[in-house]
């Protein structure tokens, strides 16, 4: 099925479930002529979109105290970032997601993408791919799980993304600082420069209000950095700064 078919599909459930206030797999299976699993996917994808939230056997409109909410910058910020970092993926290029809320947002704009290889150490975006209807070939590192992050870490990580080489590497960051690189609170830092090592191009997503946070931790250095997306909230000083990194600096709009 086309992504248009699929867009105009996932649109109509949504048209449907805020007049009737509940769908079920089922009854949209034969409604669409497709099979559950194909359903499951979209309900899947909407929920990530925070269209609805899904039930066993099918899926609610969202709760109005969140329905009339208004977005926040921040998330405005995530989706713009992602939605910059989805353009530099080509179809079957071979990518590493690491774990974290802006790089989680990059996953609904992988579908439509032909013949992706997703390396990831997050169980919360490897259900998120397995939703997308162009069902990338999805790997995981496996190792040490750290609730911290919410993540596998460790040598067992480590050695599982040793064995793959990537096109590229998108990893988020709690702070940038301009001298140094990527800076984080946890010490346990070793797979995301093992991440680095394995991958042709390096791409930092972060929002402009951690640039210039000055956090102990260097995980990567700017010599290892390709390129960085951050919102266009970020102070043209700071542009000049990081531009003399000799990084290639990719402002989102979000206005």
């Amino acid at each position: 099925m086309s992504k248009r078919n699929t867009q105009q599909r996932r649109h109509t459930i949504i048209t449907e479930l805020n007049k009737v206030g509940e769908v079920s797999v089922d009854k949209l299976a034969k409604q669409f002529e497709t099979s559950e699993v194909t359903i499951r996917k979209d309900l899947a994808s909407l929920e990530q979109s925070g269209l609805l939230l899904r039930r066993y056997g099918g899926a609610v409109s969202l709760p109005a105290e969140i329905t009339e909410a208004n977005p926040s910058k921040l998330s405005k910020r995530k989706l713009a970032i992602a939605k910059q970092a989805a353009k530099l993926i080509k179809d079957h290029h071979r990518i590493i997601i690491d774990s974290g809320r802006t790089t989680s947002a990059l996953v609904p704009y992988l579908d439509g993408k032909k013949g992706l290889v997703v390396m990831v150490n997050s169980l919360a975006i490897a259900n998120e791919l397995q939703a997308l209807e162009g069902e990338p070939t999805l790997l995981m590192t496996g190792g040490t799980w750290d609730p911290q992050s919410e993540s596998f870490k460790g040598q067992v990580a480590e050695q599982v993304i040793k064995s793959y080489d990537f096109d590229q590497l998108f990893i988020g960051a709690d702070g940038i600082d301009v001298q140094r690189g990527t800076t984080t609170f946890n010490e346990l830092i070793g797979l995301s420069q093992v991440m680095a090592e394995v991958s042709r191009e390096v791409i930092v997503m972060v929002e402009s209000d951690k640039i210039g946070r000055k956090i102990p931790n260097v995980e990567i250095p700017w010599q290892k950095i390709n390129t960085l997306i951050t919102d266009d909230d970020l102070a043209p000083s700071v542009k000049t700064q990081l531009i003399k990194q000799g990084v290639n600096l990719i402002c989102a709009q979000t206005k």
